[in-house]
């Protein structure tokens, strides 16, 4: 049982991990975890090149550590997906995040409502998995019929659990971006 227990929780900091890379109206260096950039020929994220602080509440800064590294810094912002224009100084990039629009704030809660579902079909398959090795463990009269039945309502129990847990992520996400 802790075998599909410790996959539910994978899928549960997945969605905690992409929850934390939404842009909120405020900077969050969260943002730039998908983005990599050629650091000497290996692909690397923007963390692993350079310092990234907050210095006011809607600016990120990035530091890299060989000053050679902020065009490919910049470049890799600007292919990225994040909406926003980097500038750079010489030293460093600065992300400046705009005001969210309502209409972008109602299309973020849409995607992480989207990506709530994913997780708990996730969960879900995992549930599905574990009761299918109940029943060939059932089957193999490897358990009895009332072990099997405490094993459904164990696996249910724990798959309950955790689809609590993905939808008070996503009420609270949600939450954050309508209300930022």
């Amino acid at each position: 049982m802790t075998a599909y227990e410790e996959k539910m929780q994978k899928a549960v900091d997945a969605l905690a991990k992409e929850f934390a890379a939404i842009r909120a109206g405020r900077a969050n260096p969260h943002v730039l975890d998908k983005i990599t950039v050629d650091y000497y020929g290996t692909p690397t994220n923007i963390q692993g090149v350079a310092n990234v602080s907050v210095p006011e509440a809607r600016t990120l800064m990035i530091t890299p550590w060989e000053p050679g590294m902020v065009k490919e810094i910049t470049k890799a912002i600007q292919a990225s997906d994040l909406g926003v224009n980097p500038n750079n100084d010489g030293k460093s990039v600065i992300i400046n995040f705009p005001e969210l629009t309502e209409e972008r704030r109602k299309e973020l809660a849409k995607d992480i409502k989207k990506k709530g579902e994913e997780s708990k079909v996730v969960v879900r398959n995992v549930r599905r998995d574990a009761n299918e090795a109940a029943k060939k463990r059932n089957k193999a009269g490897e358990i009895s019929e009332d072990e099997f039945k405490d094993e459904e309502d164990e696996i249910q129990k724990t798959t309950d659990k955790f689809v609590s847990e993905i939808d008070k992520m996503v009420e609270v996400k949600t939450k954050e971006i309508l209300t930022v």
